[in-house]
C-alpha cells in the first residue's frame, strides 16, 4: 500500500510544489489548512502576511488540491494560536523582548495541536506529515537519532525555524523542498500550472499597527544614553528592538542606536554603533536536536536571527540542562533577548533555544 502523507497547505507556492513533489514520488498525498486568523483583528491589521485575513489563501490552496487532485481539510486553531502564539508574543514584547512566533507556532501547533485535531476530528490516518519548509531531515543510524539540515537553497533555507522540534517529530516529518532552490520551485509550480506560481509570500508575522495587540497596556517612558542621561521619549518599549537606530526621535549630530530595552523602569538605553555589537549571552529553553546535551564546551557556527550568516562561537554548559553560554569569537551585531540563538555544524543543527541575557 502507498504510504500516506499529509501535506500543510498554506495556499502559497511552497506547500503547494511540496505536495506536487510527494503526489509524484507515489505518495498517497492529501492535505491540512490551519485557520489561524481571528475575525476580531479584521480591519485593524493591513497588508498581506502570516497573521491575516486568509480568504485568498483557503481559495488558492483549494485551487492547488483540486488541480492535484486530492483531499484538503481545513482546521480551525485560531483559538489555541491566540492563546499560545499571540499571548507569546505579547508578553515578550511586554517584557522588553523581541518574540519568534513562528518557532512557537511550529512547535506547539503546525508539527503538534493540528494533526492531533486532525486525527481526532477528520478521523484522518496518515504516516508522515510535510510541509514546504526549505530543511532536510535524515536518519543517523550510528547516533540513532534523527538530524536536522540546512536546506541547499542558502538565501532560503528555513532550518532555524524548526530547531525546538522533537525526535518524535522529526520521525514522521518529510521535507521535499530541502533539495531545492527557490527558483526550482517557481519552475516546478510553472511545469504543473499551478495557479499561484508567484504569488507574493507572506514574510512577515504580521502588518499594520501592532498597538492593535496592546491597547493601553502601551506607555510612553524615558529613553537614556548609556550613562543614564536622559535624552528622549519612547511612544512604548514594544515598538523598540535592539539595533534600531530610526523612530527613536534623536538628534544629537550623529546616530544613535537601542542597545538595550528595560521593561521594569519602562525606559530605553541607547549608544553608538559600536554599542551595539555583543559576544556573549546566555541561551535557555535549549532543545537539543542531532545530539545529546552538552556535557563540555564545543566550537560551533551560531545564527543569532533569521538573516544572521552565523558565526563562530564557544558553547559552555552553565547551570540547568537547558541552558548554556554562548561567547563569539568577534562581537556580533544586535544579540537580542528574545529571539533564537540556533547552533550549526556545517549544514548539521545541532540545537537551539532562547537568548535570556546579553553581557556588556
Amino acid at each position: 500500500m502507498k504510504k500516506k502523507v499529509v501535506v500543510g497547505m498554506s495556499g502559497g507556492v511552497d506547500s503547494s510544489v511540496a505536495a506536487t513533489l510527494l503526489k509524484e514520488e507515489g505518495y498517497d498525498v492529501s492535505g491540512v489548512f490551519m485557520k489561524i486568523w481571528d475575525e476580531r483583528y479584521r480591519g485593524l491589521l493591513s497588508g498581506h502576511s502570516c497573521f491575516s485575513p486568509e480568504d485568498q489563501d483557503i481559495e488558492d490552496a483549494k485551487k492547488a488540491a483540486e488541480l492535484l487532485g486530492i483531499k484538503l481539510y481545513i482546521i480551525d486553531i485560531a483559538k489555541e494560536y491566540s492563546d499560545i502564539v499571540l499571548s507569546y508574543f505579547k508578553e515578550e514584547y511586554l517584557r522588553g523582548r523581541t518574540p519568534n512566533p513562528c518557532v512557537i507556532c511550529n512547535q506547539s501547533l503546525k508539527f503538534g495541536l493540528l494533526l492531533e485535531k486532525l486525527t481526532s476530528i477528520e478521523k484522518v490516518g496518515f504516516d508522515f506529515f510535510a510541509t514546504g519548509h526549505y530543511a532536510n531531515v535524515e536518519f543517523n543510524k550510528e547516533k540513532g537519532r534523527y538530524i536536522l539540515k540546512k536546506g541547499v537553497d542558502k538565501n532560503k533555507e528555513q532550518s532555524y525555524f524548526l530547531f525546538l522540534l522533537t525526535q518524535q517529530q522529526l520521525s514522521k516529518v518529510q521535507f521535499p523542498l530541502g533539495r531545492y532552490t527557490k527558483e526550482e520551485v517557481r519552475q516546478i509550480a510553472e511545469r504543473y500550472k499551478l495557479p499561484i506560481s508567484y504569488k507574493e509570500e507572506s514574510q512577515d508575522f504580521i502588518k499594520g499597527d501592532i498597538r492593535t495587540f496592546f491597547s493601553d497596556k502601551v506607555k510612553e517612558g524615558d529613553i537614556v544614553d548609556r550613562k543614564g542621561n536622559l535624552v528622549g521619549r519612547h511612544k512604548g518599549i514594544v515598538f523598540y528592538t535592539i539595533g534600531q537606530r530610526k523612530g527613536t526621535g534623536i538628534a544629537k549630530g550623529k546616530p544613535f542606536y537601542i542597545t538595550a530595552i528595560d521593561s521594569q523602569r519602562n525606559r530605553i538605553v541607547v549608544g553608538e554603533k559600536q554599542d551595539v555589537y555583543r559576544k556573549e549571552f546566555i541561551v535557555k529553553a535549549t532543545n537539543w536536536v542531532s545530539i545529546e546535551a552538552i556535557k563540555k564546551p564545543i566550537r560551533v557556527d551560531v545564527k543569532v536571527r533569521y538573516k544572521h550568516t552565523g558565526a563562530t562561537a564557544t558553547l559552555y554548559p552553565y547551570g540547568m540542562n537547558d541552558r548554556v553560554k554562548v561567547i563569539f569569537e568577534m562581537p556580533q551585531w544586535a544579540i537580542t533577548p528574545g529571539q533564537a540563538a540556533v547552533f550549526y555544524k556545517g549544514d548539521i543543527l545541532l540545537g537551539g533555544g532562547f537568548i535570556e541575557t546579553v553581557y556588556r
